[in-house]
């Protein structure tokens, strides 16, 4: 019974790893506004999405099918995100994309679904994006960003 016992508390000491609170740190971004001031200028579920972290549900965005040549940028801050040549189609119901512009994204990660997933934000005013995989094309990357829809607004490259 004691090596049982034993086992269970040094398993639940290992859980409160320091790790988890690392993950909480809060990063500083360039664009910094209260939530009333987001809450102004942003729709409501951009807002849900963006500085709460919420999901929007899949096969909703109108950028699923944007093959065009342009860029995506964060529907907060307009920082460019995303070129639409890596952009594919990933079956998830929200836009993918293999990789991001160099520098454009900060990261973090979260546990609400009881295990840790890679969360993606816009690097200049920090908005929830969506989270990325190991499971995207293994031609290029090897990488899925699963990117909530609402988060993106597209400027066509002919602008």
């Amino acid at each position: 019974m004691k090596p049982i016992l034993s086992l269970l508390i040094v398993c639940s000491l290992w859980s409160c790893q320091s790790s988890a609170q690392d993950d909480q740190k809060k990063q500083e971004f360039e664009v910094t506004k209260t939530e009333e001031e987001w809450k102004a200028e942003l729709t409501a579920m951009e807002y849900e999405v963006l500085r709460k972290a919420a999901t929007e549900r899949p096969f909703t965005s109108d950028l699923l099918d944007i093959k065009e040549p342009g860029v995506f940028v964060c529907a907060a801050c307009e920082n460019p995100l995303y070129e639409t040549k890596h952009k594919f189609d990933s079956g998830t119901g929200w836009p993918s994309f293999d990789r991001a512009i160099e520098g454009s994204l900060a990261y973090s990660s979260d546990r609400k679904l009881g295990y840790k997933r890679d969360e993606l934000l816009c690097g200049k005013c920090g908005g929830h994006l969506g989270h990325v995989f190991n499971d995207g094309p293994r031609e290029t990357t090897g990488k899925r960003h699963c990117i909530n829809g609402v988060a993106l607004d597209f400027i066509p490259k002919s602008q």
